[in-house]
């Protein structure tokens, strides 16, 4: 870094009327030329977007007056069971492929609608179904907000192929990813089985080497999806030992791998979660959504607030790139879930830590 410094600073005084700025993204290095009185500024060409705050959410609430200002040529069907509306207006133009739209009205069963495909000034929307509701469980659970609802119609959705879900600690992102997961896998055989992975960045000291194979080594970093497999697996009315059964079956349909053995292979069939997909870079981002073969879905799940990899930023993460980059993709959808269920601790910490 001193090296670095003096170099500058010699640079400086060899051209003085030409600025010198000193480009890095080691924020100990700006903050030394800052106390030299150097101009110092970030890397700016591998982030997204300039505000965090301007990444797109997946959802939209439209005015009370929509359907006055929108309604007039709607054209409204039912197709296997499904609700469907084509419709035209000025907001049309600025909704994309798999977004979420609400009309709220004080509850949270107003009308939701998801975009399925947008033609010039035209958009076909359809009624998004209710998993609040008890006949429409998931794997024994419901949805509690209205986010999670739009969550669990993309996860269960086969013509949906990439799904990105952003949300701070305790909004369900885990969840129900694995719950959707495991409904499509043991209920309904859409994929063959679940497999989860995730960067192995630690939140504090390394703890060194791990024994084992693959996914023994990798089993002390997916405490979240034990957490979750047992928080499902209790919400059963069985007795013990049909739990008991049931989580064994389920153990064998979900594998777990590392992400270092991932290139080169192609996935048939499967349901991939990648969670803390923060910590990504764009470009591991791409070696792994690039592994999907046919039939295959692949769910993103992280909270940016979170990101432990060094000298990567909420701007220039991997899941920032993919939510930007997928959000006018016909078969991808996004959300940010916004409301923390865990417990009431968790929601509290995440708003004044």
């Amino acid at each position: 870094d001193n090296s670095i410094l003096s170099i500058v600073l010699a640079l400086a005084k060899e051209y003085p009327d030409t600025q010198v700025i000193l480009v890095s993204k080691d924020i100990n290095m700006r903050i030394k030329a800052a106390a030299l009185e150097i101009k110092a500024e970030d890397y700016h060409s591998d982030q997204t977007l300039d505000d965090i705050d301007l990444l797109y959410s997946g959802s939209t609430a439209l005015p009370e007056d929509f359907w006055e200002t929108h309604g007039t040529k709607m054209e409204s069907w039912i197709e296997d069971g499904h609700t469907y509306y084509k419709l035209e207006g000025p907001l049309v133009e600025s909704w994309f492929p798999g977004q979420y739209l609400y009309i709220e009205n004080g509850s949270d069963s107003d009308f939701e609608a998801i975009v399925r495909s947008i033609d010039n000034e035209t958009a076909t929307l359809e009624l998004a179904k209710n998993y609040r509701e008890g006949h429409h469980m998931t794997w024994g659970i419901n949805a509690k907000n209205r986010e999670q609802n739009f969550a669990l119609n993309v996860l269960m959705d086969p013509e949906i192929d990439f799904v990105t879900l952003l949300g701070t600690a305790g909004t369900g992102k885990t969840l129900l990813a694995l719950a959707a997961g495991l409904a499509q896998t043991m209920d309904d055989k859409t994929y063959k089985e679940i497999i989860m992975t995730r960067e192995t960045v630690p939140v504090g000291e390394d703890i060194g080497f791990l024994p084992g194979t693959e996914e023994e080594k990798m089993t002390p970093w997916m405490g979240a999806l034990i957490d979750n497999l047992e928080l499902l697996g209790d919400q059963t009315e069985n007795s013990d030992w049909e739990q008991n059964v049931t989580k064994t079956i389920v153990m064998n349909k979900i594998k777990i791998r590392s992400l270092n053995f991932m290139r080169g292979r192609t996935f048939l069939i499967r349901y991939l979660i990648i969670d803390e997909a923060q910590n990504l870079t764009p470009k591991q981002m791409k070696t792994l959504i690039t592994r999907a073969g046919p039939g295959t879905k692949i769910v993103c799940i992280g909270n940016l607030s979170q990101i432990n990899t060094p000298y990567l930023t909420a701007t220039s993460s991997g899941l920032t790139y993919v939510v930007d980059k997928f959000k006018s993709g016909e078969h991808a959808a996004h959300i940010t879930l916004k409301r923390g269920e865990r417990s009431r601790l968790a929601d509290h910490a995440s708003e004044i830590l």
